[in-house]
Formats: structure tokens, sequence, C-alpha cells
């Protein structure tokens, strides 16, 4: 039997990059928010987060973050790993340091620096300059908009624009998991599809990981390697991207199809076949 190829040898899906186990998060030390919320992002994956407003998706990203204690939020049971590592309890810079980088929602741009000032902004924890210089032009490559406006005040870009500048941002930290909170929030169709692919070529050129949480399921469905449901807090059904698009429950309440061919909405949902990992 001859030897696979090189970039063969070893299955990025086999290798978990980020670990989240069994998590519950308190704010103000009253509200329980997140409920034993378990889930892998495996290395070289793009892993999707879907849920309603409000079930704790952008908290989780928050957890894995470390910002939570911004909000008065804090992780009281459970555990999250990187790599192995653990890394809950971390403060902000210290998770960015160890290789996650988080893209709020909302893109969240300096509006009055300019885009190369926020993309170096986003090099905060990198001192070598002619490394910044580096990844200011690798984020250029991707982003060949955000190269003819470097010298633009970040304010004056359009949303597309922004989004595409606030991922750029993200880049320059060198991140080996990227979290992406609703990227495609109020962008036309075109521009969405050209972001998430920015987004897998990324995934692909880079090695990097990505966990996504995204409204537009459909799109989420269709770039992503593999997804969770989250609702009230706790992961209530998992599996491949393609398992996914065929379950019959996201089906009709995410992707709006039923085998009637009616929409139909989500609040109408009793209940998923609940994947309950929080008590395994």
């Amino acid at each position: 039997m001859q030897d696979a190829p090189a970039h063969d040898v070893v299955a990025p899906s086999t290798v978990t990059m980020l670990a989240v186990n069994n998590i519950e998060v308190v704010y103000d030390n009253v509200v329980l928010v997140l409920k034993g919320v378990s889930l892998d992002v495996k290395a070289g994956q793009i892993t999707t987060l879907l849920g309603a407003n409000g079930a704790g998706k952008s908290t989780t990203l928050k957890a894995i973050s470390g910002i939570l204690f911004t909000e008065r939020g804090s992780i009281t049971k459970g555990s999250i790993s990187l790599e192995g590592m653990p890394i809950h309890g971390r403060r902000p810079f210290e998770v960015t340091k160890l290789g996650i980088a988080q893209v709020f929602e909302g893109r969240r741009v300096f509006e009055s620096l300019s885009c190369e000032e926020n993309l170096i902004a986003g090099a905060h924890i990198e001192r070598d300059m002619g490394k910044i210089r580096d990844g200011i032009e690798r984020v250029f490559t991707y982003f060949p908009r955000i190269k003819e406006r470097r010298n633009q005040l970040a304010g004056y870009l359009s949303g597309g624009e922004q989004q595409m500048l606030v991922i750029g941002r993200a880049l320059m930290s060198s991140p080996k998991v990227v979290l992406l909170d609703e990227p495609s929030l109020g962008l036309a169709p075109m521009l969405v599809e050209e972001i998430f692919g920015i987004v897998k070529r990324l995934v692909s050129e880079q090695s990097l990981s990505v966990l996504l949480v995204e409204q537009n399921a459909n799109m989420a469905l269709t770039v992503a390697d593999h997804g969770y449901v989250m609702e009230n807090g706790r992961i209530v059904l998992e599996g491949s991207a393609e398992q996914m698009r065929s379950n019959s429950d996201i089906r009709e309440f995410y992707l709006g199809i039923n085998e009637g061919g009616s929409k139909k909405s989500y609040r109408d949902v009793k209940h998923y076949k609940r994947r309950k990992r929080w008590l395994s």
C-alpha cells in the first residue's frame, strides 16, 4: 500500500482544538444563563452554534474569550481548554495570547482610526513591527478591499467592509481559534456569501479553527463542518453539518422548510429530540 500524501497524514477532524466541558455561567451571582454547556471545536474546521435570540450563544463565546467579568458574569462550574490547556478564569489578554480571538457582533470598528490603524490595534500582543507589517499584508491578501481603503477612516466604510476589517483585525493576533459572532448581521446576501467564502479560505489556508454563532442557519450549515443547537442555555442537538441540514427539526424551525412546503416560526417549537450532553 502506498503512503498517503503528506497533507493527508493528519486528519484535522480528529484533533480537538477547543473544548468546552459542562460549563455553567451565572450573572450577578443570581441568574443562571448557561446550564451545563459542552461543545468541541476541531482543528481546521468551522463549528457553528445555532439558536434563537437569548439562547446563550454569545454568552458561550464570552465565556471562552474571558470577557464575562465585564458584564458581571462568571463561570461557576465546568472547564474550557485550548489544545488541552485549561483557559477558563483567565483574563482576555491572556486568552488572546494563547491563541483565541473574538469578532464581536455589530462590527465594532474604531471609527476614528484608519483601516490600517485598526489592524495595528489588533496586534496589541505583538511588539515586533516587522511581524505586524507582515500581518497587515497577510490581511490585505484576503481582504483587498481593505487594502484599497487602508488610509480611510473605518467609520466611513460600508457595513460589509467593516465586517471584513474586524475579521482582519482579529487575524492580527495570529489566532488558532476565531470566535465569530453573527458576521452576517445586517449585510446583503452577496456580501454574506463573499465574507463566508473568505472565512472558508482562511480555515483552509491558515490552519484556523472557527466557532461561528450565526442567525443565518442556512448559510452557517453550508460552510460549517459540525453544528450544535442551543436552547435556553443548553445544547439540545449536535451533529455534522450534513446531518443538521437533513434533520427535520432543523429544516422546519431554522431553515423554514417542512414536508408540506409551508414555513413555521421557531416560536412554535414544542421540543427537540434532545441529546442531553449536560446530563452525561
